[in-house]
């Protein structure tokens, strides 16, 4: 009799809700994501920890999960156009979310001066030592993105550091478009974002849409205590000048109202100039900058040509938070972790 009653048994349980299989590109990204999924599902990462998304290659497995992707959130061509090219070919059946595209983000100009924040009349002694060409922000309409002709592939990060062209990076043919695309860096980007991604959830898995508003409403607090917390790390640093290694951190600098000297790239895949390497040796010396960040993703080395002569602490910066455990918490604490670095450093 009991062998008899299961088949009724099981026909009268419902089934469970299909939680779609989801795909991030970035360790920030999945953490937002991660944060409104909570325990439904562990979204996927395309970009290893240690990689740079502007030229990351996919291994078979990250390709395999792309492919059975349902959702793929990521933020756009202009950062990853090896991912935009996959996406375009193997995830063609998934629902693609692109966050630098959406109306909610907020988006900064691409800076080309070398010198970023000199805190004196001298500033115009060197911001026209200009890397890249120059682009008319002012003209530039944030829903229209001309990313066309960056081919990040093509790039050896370490085979040009001796290269003597004043506009070296003009050779390598690759340049940020008009607009920053280190967008996941703003913590407004990342608050407005995790409404969109629980609609997007909720509309693959609506059985589960309340549990996908109420899990971003809890990270949007988190997100707001950590920005707190970070505001409160950073006070003492606020009039501290610092220089970076790649220009990544604008968003994060806005928000805070850091003081960047300048950055030693421009973009991530581009080598300086010698010309530029001196503006920016030759700025930290008379600014007394505190502070030069290298980052994991990169080779270290022409970090000497601009603390050479001058006393100034190097530290490790990384706006991908590759040493934070990735999941629900990550973007909250690479907030704090990026706040501690920058007022530690700065402080010292």
């Amino acid at each position: 009799m009991l062998r008899s009653a299961l088949p009724a048994l099981l026909l009268a349980t419902p089934l469970a809700a299909e939680v779609p299989v989801t795909v991030t590109d970035i360790a920030p990204v999945q953490g937002l994501v991660a944060s409104v999924m909570g325990d439904l599902g562990s979204p996927g990462v395309l970009v290893p920890q240690g990689a740079s998304p502007h030229d990351h290659a996919l291994a078979p497995s990250e390709a395999r999960s792309l492919q059975n992707a349902g959702l793929v959130f990521w933020i756009g061509p202009d950062l990853s156009p090896d991912i935009g090219r996959k996406i375009g070919t193997i995830a063609s059946g998934a629902t693609v979310v692109t966050l630098a595209d959406l109306p909610v983000t907020q988006h900064l100009a691409t800076r080309d001066e070398v010198i970023f924040e000199a805190g004196d009349d001298d500033h115009d002694d060197h911001d026209h030592d200009h890397d890249h060409d120059d682009h008319d922000h002012a003209e530039h309409d944030h829903d229209e993105h001309g990313h066309d002709g960056h081919d990040h592939d093509e790039h050896d990060h370490d085979a040009h550091d001796g290269h003597d062209d004043d506009h070296a990076e003009d050779a390598h043919g690759h340049h940020h478009g008009p607009e920053d695309p280190h967008v996941w860096l703003s913590p407004d980007n990342a608050a407005a974002w995790l409404d969109v991604i629980a609609g997007a959830l909720s509309k693959a898995d609506p059985e589960n849409a309340a549990t996908y508003a109420a899990n971003a409403e809890t990270a949007r607090a988190e997100l707001d205590a950590a920005v707190a917390q970070a505001r409160e790390t950073l006070a003492p640093a606020q009039d501290a000048r610092y220089v970076v290694f790649h220009d990544g951190y604008q968003y994060f600098e806005a928000a805070f109202g850091l003081k960047v000297l300048g950055a030693i790239k421009l973009s991530d895949a581009t080598d300086p100039s010698p010309a530029h390497l001196l503006a920016l040796r030759e700025a930290v010396a008379k600014t007394g900058a505190a502070c030069i960040f290298a980052e994991p993703q990169f080779n270290p080395r022409l970090i000497d040509s601009v603390t050479e002569g001058n006393e100034v602490a190097v530290a490790e910066l990384d706006p991908l938070g590759s040493t934070l455990e990735p999941g629900p918490g990550f973007y909250p604490a690479f907030i704090t972790d990026l706040a501690d670095r920058i007022a530690g450093c700065t402080g010292r």
